[in-house]
């Protein structure tokens, strides 16, 4: 069964640091680009990073200089360095993926895991 799944997230103070992981598993032949989202309670899910198969990396402007995306295609997998966290970074953050499989092209998400900043 191919699947994503994330961990890393918890409760940080303002200003601290946290670290998501994402772990593609199952018979996958590729990974295209690689991306971590957000939702906010009473908010629609947003884009926060994406990296490419060719590590080209962007961000969402209120997370730019803060966060890092990054990729191990050997392990399939990607993570979210998140440094200064505030408060407004709260949020369930999920894993996507494109995975290439026996049955062609899919996007993935991950379960999700929250990460809440509060003091």
């Amino acid at each position: 069964q191919v699947q994503l799944v994330e961990s890393g997230g918890g409760l940080v103070q303002p200003g601290g640091s946290l670290r998501l992981s994402c772990a593609a598993s199952g018979s996958i032949l590729g990974i295209g680009i690689m991306a971590w989202y957000r939702q906010a309670p009473g908010k629609q899910r947003e884009l926060v990073a994406t990296i490419s198969s060719n590590s080209l990396t962007n961000y969402e402007d209120s997370v730019k200089g803060r966060f890092t995306i990054s990729r191990d295609d050997a392990k399939n997998t990607t993570t979210l360095q998140m440094n200064s966290l505030k408060p407004e970074d709260t949020a369930i953050y999920y894993c996507n993926a494109e995975l290439t499989t026996d049955w062609g092209d899919t996007e993935y998400w991950g379960q999700g895991t929250q990460v809440t900043v509060s003091s």
